[in-house]
């Protein structure tokens, strides 16, 4: 018997003596009561009944050390403990946020200027992506674009023209979040029957023509395909977000997807970060045996980026200033809160 088996057991024993100690002792209580002040006939038996439970009641909370109501006051806050910590607002530094000045809310409606959305006008396809559809038809793509510029729209395009031919794609994200994204979006726009999603936790409609998934799950039907040498079922392989084969954890899933993935699959590689486009590309040449075509947008994001610091009472500041430096304005915030304070004794 182990140690804590003894433990256990000799707790549940006294426990049990303890309850024969108040059971006999109500008991007794409850004869004595009986025998000094005998109950009128035809009642005694429930009387007899009510007494023994209220005196076993009793007992209970005796043994507990359980007095009036001081088991419901256990929950209430401690007394002491709310004195203290208003003692220990009063010892702490005030803290208050002056006004904008008419300089700083003219900079915050600057910030604001032009942001909503803008009025829906034909969509025009950009020489880069035009560049990619043709080159994707014949050879391996590698885009590298800024965010917002449109990387999808050549994906989606190629995908378009490949289901209507009646062949298979697939399309990969390193992000389960991303991937239900592009499972939606591609919903919508080819129909639920053509598209199925496959990642650690969703796997629906599996046998669709267009499969949306994590680049961990591609990467095991390769395996599995070279396992029980088949085919793996597409022919044309999105890797989106390719920047991740730098990633020093998940790097080499990228790696293995596209050293394993066949020659006659044709790879589209997007993404917005790709440092040495020209070395990866021929890397990608190398292991694969197949050309590579390079296609950068060079160039600052379509839809600008505008950072801003949002204090406590709601006012905005711009986080940079009118020369690209931090906004000095901020700083403010910085000293008051986390300026050492010294406490009354």
């Amino acid at each position: 018997m182990t140690r804590i088996t003894q433990i256990f057991r000799s707790g549940s024993r006294k426990e049990k003596q303890l309850k024969k100690k108040s059971a006999s002792s109500a008991l007794s209580a409850v004869k004595g009561a009986t025998h000094t002040s005998p109950l009128p006939f035809g009642e005694s038996r429930k009387q007899k009944t009510a007494v023994l439970g209220k005196v076993l009641i009793f007992f209970m909370r005796r043994n507990r050390g359980d007095k009036g109501d001081k088991s419901r006051n256990r929950s209430r806050p401690d007394i002491g403990r709310r004195f203290k910590r208003d003692r220990s607002r009063e010892s702490s530094a005030q803290y208050s946020e002056r006004s904008q000045s008419p300089e700083q809310a003219q900079a915050a409606r600057e910030l604001l200027k032009g942001i909503g959305v803008p009025e829906s006008q034909p969509f025009k396809p950009d020489e880069f992506q035009l560049e990619a559809l043709e080159a994707i038809k014949h050879e391996d793509v590698l885009v590298t674009a800024p965010t917002g510029s449109g990387k999808t729209w050549i994906a989606s395009e190629e995908i378009r023209r490949l289901l209507a031919q009646g062949k298979r794609a697939w399309y990969t994200t390193p992000l389960k979040a991303l991937t239900n994204s592009k499972y939606i979006e591609f919903s919508d726009r080819f129909g639920g029957e053509n598209v199925g999603i496959l990642t650690g936790d969703r796997k629906e409609n599996t046998e669709a023509p267009l499969i949306v998934g994590t680049t961990e799950i591609y990467r095991n039907q390769l395996f599995d395909a070279l396992r029980n040498s088949e085919q793996v079922r597409t022919d044309f392989v999105i890797l989106d977000e390719a920047h991740y084969l730098a990633d020093e954890e998940r790097g080499h899933v990228w790696e293995e997807a596209i050293i394993l993935t066949p020659p006659r699959i044709r790879l589209l590689l997007l993404s917005a970060t790709v440092g040495r486009a020209e070395e990866f590309a021929r890397w990608i040449e190398e292991v694969r045996g197949a050309r590579v075509r390079v296609i950068n947008r060079a160039g600052s994001r379509p839809v600008e980026l505008r950072a801003a610091y949002l204090s406590s009472n709601l006012q905005l500041f711009p986080l940079f200033d009118g020369s690209g430096k931090l906004n000095s304005d901020i700083d403010q915030f910085a000293t008051r809160r986390f300026a050492p304070t010294r406490r009354r004794r």
